[in-house]
């Protein structure tokens, strides 16, 4: 539960003001960990917190509190569809009714794992594979032991690996069934007349890059930190198999600035395709997307420590609302 606020639990005007120190004060409302997201088909919350230290030696396991799957974006009565508090779980029936589906549910467990099944709970089973879709970039590796830099078994990949270990094979997948081109045009944008190859021995994939002024290839082992994380966002975000969400954190990481206005590009045409959340400090980043126009930019602030988004007031607060337990 390390994502835990360490600062009191509530900071006072005066606290705000300066007229009096940041300090802790006595807890009045349990800890708590709540997580959710809303969207035109179906959204979803859960609520977490810690255990009753006297009926546990795990005191720091989260468990799960609540969890909830309604349809459309603003939480109603009418629109909810799966209700989970402690152990029980209910779903909504045909006739508008509520039956329950279990009453002994872990607290470590989740109704996206245990109750996903099509004959009694379609919409937690659509929900999950939907999630499961999502994908998250945060930590390519492009260190001297890499995966990414040395052979691989070349499988079909439509989809690149978190840390990048089958990018050879994510480049050949987009040559064979995804858009060619677009890997051709990416790569002369970041590195005007250089090109990417695969070259396949024996079913060991290994992938080489020609540079202009170069008399050879160069091997995946043989590229600087940059130009392979930057090949590796090739790989991700030309995918043939795009998601509806894909969030990218801190993309600019180890890149020349020279990169970031192609990089920019890049993501705006993947845009086209899926939602894309960026987590960037890189304003010449943050310039090339809002070229496109159709980049929303949200900055963050840490007044007190805490994050929060700069100059919300509380009328521009997304509509959202957290049941009590």
């Amino acid at each position: 539960m390390s994502t835990l606020w360490a600062g009191p639990e509530t900071i006072s005007r005066s606290m705000r003001q300066g007229d009096h120190a940041v300090q802790g004060t006595r807890r009045k409302k349990p800890v708590n960990l709540r997580l959710g997201f809303a969207s035109d088909n179906f959204s979803y919350l859960i609520d977490l917190g810690l255990p009753e230290p006297a009926k546990t030696d795990f005191s720091l396991d989260p468990q799960i509190k609540q969890e909830m799957v309604w349809h459309g974006v603003s939480l109603r009565p009418s629109a909810l569809l799966v209700k989970r508090t402690g152990p029980m779980v209910r779903v909504r029936g045909d006739d508008d009714g509520w039956r329950a589906v279990t009453d002994n549910l872990a607290a470590f467990d989740s109704v996206m794992t245990q109750l996903s099944d099509l004959s009694t709970t379609p919409e937690i089973l659509m929900l999950r594979e939907s999630i499961r879709a999502w994908r998250f970039y945060d930590h390519f590796r492009t260190d001297v032991d890499a995966p990414a830099r040395r052979p691989q078994v070349g499988t079909l990949t439509p989809i690149l690996a978190n840390d990048g270990a089958d990018l050879a094979a994510a480049i050949q997948t987009i040559v064979e069934i995804g858009d060619p081109g677009a890997l051709k045009a990416a790569v002369d944008d970041a590195f005007p007349g250089s090109w990417l190859r695969v070259d396949a021995q024996s079913g060991w994939f290994d992938l080489t890059m020609q540079q202009t002024g170069m008399l050879r290839p160069l091997k995946s082992a043989e590229l600087s930190d940059g130009t392979l994380r930057y090949v590796l966002w090739i790989a991700a975000l030309l995918t043939p198999r795009p998601p509806e969400v894909m969030v990218l954190n801190e993309p600019e990481t180890s890149l020349h600035p020279s990169l970031l206005p192609p990089l920019g590009r890049l993501i705006s045409q993947a845009a086209a395709r899926s939602q894309m959340i960026v987590v960037t400090h890189a304003a010449t980043l943050i310039d090339q997307l809002k070229e496109d126009g159709k980049c929303r930019f949200i900055a963050l602030e840490k007044p007190f420590g805490e994050t929060v988004i700069a100059g919300q007031r509380l009328v521009d607060t997304p509509t959202w609302h957290w049941p009590e337990r």
